[in-house]
């Protein structure tokens, strides 16, 4: 399956050298990275030659990176029913630079992109209803930001002894965002009940 995809991603590459910076197997996946131009025209080759055969758009996300002078990247993950492969299609885009809209090549790109939007502030050129899809009316900022404060903001619920909508301010403690991935078998260094006689087992055979 390797090497299929190895040779897909060069003849992804090979077909459309203009549009096409790379194509490599990440793990035991293929990533196309493509200028955010030619997006559409990567992912039209990608759904409609007998090669590829990527009818189906599973999903369609944004990655924020914002140390980088391109600070997005938006992220195409494409199905082949017909050759039962996949492909993930990645372009890097500025803050304030718009990409392509997708709707004419995959029809349910819409909803994606909206969300995209509303999450993470990527603009989308040319779609035909670019509106905020989970967050609340009026709602300020696109919370996935990694910049985006925790606290000063709002959250709407429905109040029962006031039969209506009402906001309350959210406060956070920034802390939350600060993870070490540290697995909470690495970080502990408590013995626990039964450990002490695989330790001294292993001290023995040491000797």
């Amino acid at each position: 399956m390797n090497q299929a995809l190895k040779d897909l991603g060069e003849f992804i590459a090979s077909g459309l050298p203009e549009a096409v910076q790379r194509a490599e197997l990440i793990g035991d996946e293929l990533v196309v990275t493509a200028r955010a131009a030619a997006v559409t025209d990567v992912l039209s080759f990608l759904r409609d030659d007998s090669s590829c055969q990527f009818k189906v758009l599973v999903d369609l996300c944004g990655v924020d990176y914002p140390e980088r002078a391109e600070r997005f990247e938006i992220v195409y993950n494409l199905l082949s029913l017909r050759h039962n492969q996949r492909v993930r299609v990645k372009v890097s885009v500025g803050e304030n630079t718009p990409v392509p809209t997708a709707i004419g090549v995959f029809h349910a790109a819409g909803w994606y992109e909206r969300e995209a939007w509303d999450l993470y502030g990527i603009p989308f050129s040319d779609h035909p209803d670019l509106r905020r899809l989970l967050t609340d009316y009026g709602f300020e900022g696109h919370p996935m930001r990694k910049d985006f404060p925790l606290t000063g903001r709002v959250e709407v619920r429905y109040d029962e002894t006031q039969k209506r909508v009402v906001y309350d301010p959210v406060s956070l403690t920034q802390e939350f965002r600060s993870f070490d991935f540290l697995s909470p078998w690495e970080g502990m260094n408590q013995v626990l009940p039964g450990d002490e006689k695989a330790k001294a087992e292993s001290d023995e055979v040491g000797d």
